[in-house]
C-alpha cells in the first residue's frame, strides 16, 4: 500500500514510522526544506503526562502515559527519564497547592530533597512538586532521528515541495496543521527563547508557577536552555513581541538570576493547530485521513493518534480489497 504523508512536523513523522511498521510504502511531503514543520519545531519536547493534567484533559494523561515508552524503544538515546520538577516562590505557595490538587503521579519534596535533585536551585525554594516518571527530550534531534531512521527503512521524503498529485497514492495521511482545510481548527501562537550560559545545570524540565506568568525551563545539554512558552489566541505568525521576551526573560530570571547574564541565542513563535475542546482528531475524508489539532501536546499525543491515523488508512486498503 502507498501512503503520502503530507507535514513533517512530529504527527506527520509518528503517522510515517506508524506506517512503516504495518508495510506501508511511504512518502513525506512539506514545504518547509527541513523536518519540523512550524510548530514541532518550537516545541518543549516535554513527555509530561501528569503534570498537563493540570490545565487540560483527563484523557491528555491516559493517551499520553505511553509516549515516553513510544519515543524511547525507537530513539533511546534522546529520551531523559529524569521527572519534571515543579516550583514556585515562596510568595505564591498557593499556586504550587492548586498545581498539586489538580494533578497526580507527583510527590512532595522539601528544600534539601529539592537542592539534591537540582543543586543550582539550592535555597531559592522551600519546596516543590517531583514527577519522577516524566521524561523530556530534544524535539529537533529527536525528529531529525526519526527522519533518518525512516529514511533507511526505505520512506520517501520529499522536502521544500507542495504536493502536486496524489492520485498515485492509496490513501494519504493530512498532518498539516494550521495549512490543513479541516474545519474547526484554530491557531493558538507559542513564543519561545533558547539561552545559553554556562552558569546553570538542570538534569529536568523546570515548571516555575506563577499566577500569570508560568513558565518552563528545559534543558538541551551544552549550556542551552528552552524557556517556553507563550499561550495566545491567534493564529498570527509574526516575530515575537517585546512583552512576552520580557516576561519569558522575567521568569527565567525568577527560576535563577545567572539566566540574566544567558546568551539569546534564538526567539521562536510557533502557531499551535487546537480544536475548540484542545483535544486532537482523527477523521477520515474519502482516501484522506486528517491527524489535527495536537495543540501544545504534540510529542505527547502524537505516538498515540499516529497508530490510529495509521490504522485507519491500512483500512481503505483492507475496504477496497473487501
Amino acid at each position: 500500500m502507498k501512503v503520502l504523508v503530507m507535514g513533517a512536523g512530529v504527527a506527520g513523522l509518528a503517522a510515517a514510522w506508524e506506517l512503516r511498521r504495518r508495510g506501508a510504502h511511504v512518502t513525506v511531503v512539506d514545504r518547509q526544506d527541513r523536518v519540523g514543520g512550524t510548530a514541532s519545531w518550537f516545541a518543549g519536547g516535554m513527555l509530561a503526562p501528569w503534570c498537563e493534567r493540570e490545565s487540560a484533559d483527563e484523557k491528555v494523561t491516559e493517551i499520553g502515559a505511553a509516549a515516553t515508552d513510544w519515543w524511547a524503544d525507537i530513539l533511546p538515546d534522546r529520551v531523559e527519564r529524569n521527572g519534571t520538577l515543579v516550583v514556585a516562590p515562596a510568595r505564591d505557595g498557593s499556586e504550587l497547592d492548586r498545581f498539586a490538587r489538580r494533578t497526580a503521579g507527583h510527590r512532595t519534596v522539601d528544600e534539601t530533597e529539592l537542592g539534591e535533585l537540582e543543586p543550582v536551585l539550592s535555597g531559592r525554594f522551600r519546596r516543590g512538586l517531583f514527577f519522577e516518571a516524566e521524561a523530556h527530550l530534544d524535539p529537533r534531534a529527536a525528529m531529525r532521528s526519526l527522519q533518518m531512521l525512516l529514511a533507511r527503512s526505505g520512506c520517501i521524503f520529499r522536502l521544500g515541495e507542495d504536493v502536486a498529485e496524489t492520485d498515485s497514492f492509496d490513501a494519504v495521511v493530512d498532518c498539516t496543521g494550521m495549512a490543513s482545510p479541516v474545519d474547526g481548527l484554530r491557531g493558538v501562537r507559542g513564543e519561545m527563547l533558547l539561552l545559553r550560559t554556562s552558569g546553570i545545570r538542570l538534569s529536568r524540565p523546570i515548571r516555575l508557577l506563577h499566577p500569570r506568568i508560568p513558565v518552563y525551563v528545559v534543558p538541551r545539554g551544552e549550556g542551552l536552555f528552552m524557556v517556553g512558552a507563550t499561550m495566545i489566541e491567534s493564529a498570527a505568525d509574526s516575530s515575537a513581541s517585546a512583552r512576552s521576551v520580557m516576561e519569558l526573560l522575567n521568569a527565567a530570571y525568577a527560576l535563577h538570576p545567572a539566566f540574566g547574564d544567558a546568551e539569546i541565542v534564538e526567539i521562536g513563535v510557533g502557531v499551535r493547530p487546537a480544536f475548540a475542546d484542545n483535544f486532537p482528531r482523527v477523521s477520515r475524508h474519502g482516501d484522506t485521513i486528517s491527524l489535527n489539532g495536537l495543540y501544545r501536546h504534540g510529542f505527547l499525543l502524537a505516538p498515540a493518534l499516529a497508530a490510529d491515523a495509521a490504522a485507519m488508512a491500512m483500512g481503505i486498503r483492507e475496504a477496497a480489497h473487501g
